[in-house]
């Protein structure tokens, strides 16, 4: 008798091991909610899938989430981030309390900003206090995704850009430890 409860007793205790080891943790979705809630009313995700890797480089995943921001600048203190035009600053001028009020080549693409969020903790990106939020703007993107890129002969993880425009432009959007730097990396010859 006492044999057969122990066969039934380690049966169970395997099966209560591999389901629970089976289960993962809920993995959260990034929609207008949580953009929202990191960001502020005025953005809103757009078609683009948000990627996740460590961009700054401490060994904590970070999170890039393309989305439409009607009033970046309104919801900055509140919401605890950080507006910065990189593109324009290559440029020239990148304060984007002006490069904001510039209009786009393509209508449609107004507001267009990437939002990143550097993780904090064993909870990364969706931490409660997560270690930085910035809103990248006027970044004239149409499609992202992040590669390795050699910055001052050490290698960094970089979101590379395919932006609107004819020339079918490809730039590389990089955290050099202080600040995101915008450097072109050039163009098709189609």
């Amino acid at each position: 008798m006492s044999y057969l409860r122990s066969v039934v007793l380690i049966f169970g205790v395997l099966y209560l091991t591999l389901n629970a080891s089976t289960q993962q943790a809920p993995e959260l979705s990034v929609n207008n909610d949580f953009v929202q809630k990191e960001f502020g009313a005025n953005c809103s995700v757009i078609g683009l899938p948000p990627l996740q890797a460590d961009l700054n480089g401490d060994g904590i995943v970070d999170i890039v989430i393309p989305a439409r921001c009607t009033s970046p600048m309104m919801d900055e203190a509140e919401q605890n981030y950080l507006v910065v035009d990189p593109y324009n600053a290559f440029f020239g001028y990148g304060n984007p309390r002006i490069t904001t009020q510039f209009s786009t080549e393509d209508p449609q693409r107004r507001g267009f900003s990437l939002l990143i969020i550097h993780g904090a903790g064993v909870d990364a990106w969706h931490s409660v206090s997560p270690k930085a939020k910035f809103m990248i703007v006027n970044l004239p993107f149409k499609n992202i995704y992040v590669k390795r890129m050699a910055v001052k002969k050490k290698a960094r993880l970089a979101i590379f850009v395919d932006e609107t425009g004819g020339d079918a432009m490809t730039s590389a959007l990089f955290w050099d430890g202080k600040k995101y730097r915008y450097e072109p990396m050039g163009s098709s010859m189609e």
